[in-house]
């Protein structure tokens, strides 16, 4: 991924994009938020209905200095029970960076399977490839 992608226009990009899921959310999307005993944000998990009928788990981040603390694993652990409480049968799938091995072994070792390959294009004309990984439906 190009340097110049990362430092400049994704974290406007991003800032809008939340702006807007927060004050206009998508119909059957859920976040769930983690924060330790002060209020202060540690992650947050975000799924929504995707076009097929799935349910895409969009994001799960963890704040730096949180990660190996169990955050993301119950994060993860109440999202994918969200989804199975209000979209009963619906598969939850991710789309992740091939490169990004750390987050594929965190998903393999929760269960997910990979289901996909395929390059993934960016708006500023480049290609990555990308891995779909989903969880049995239970």
């Amino acid at each position: 991924m190009p340097g110049s992608f990362l430092n400049g226009p994704l974290t406007d990009d991003r800032l809008a994009l939340w702006r807007e899921r927060l004050a206009s959310p998508v119909r059957g999307s859920g976040l769930i938020v983690a924060h330790d005993d002060d209020g202060k944000l540690l992650g947050f998990v975000y799924l929504l209905p995707a076009p097929d009928g799935r349910i895409l788990l969009d994001n799960l981040h963890v704040r730096p200095g949180s990660t190996g603390s169990g955050v993301g694993t119950r994060l993860l652990r109440r999202g994918l029970a969200w989804a199975a409480d209000e979209h009963p049968g619906r598969e939850v799938y991710l789309e992740v960076l091939s490169a990004n091995t750390r987050a594929i072994a965190f998903y393999e070792r929760h269960g997910a399977r990979r289901t996909d390959e395929r390059m993934c294009r960016f708006q500023q004309g480049f290609e990555l490839p990308e891995f779909e990984y989903a969880w049995p439906m239970n």
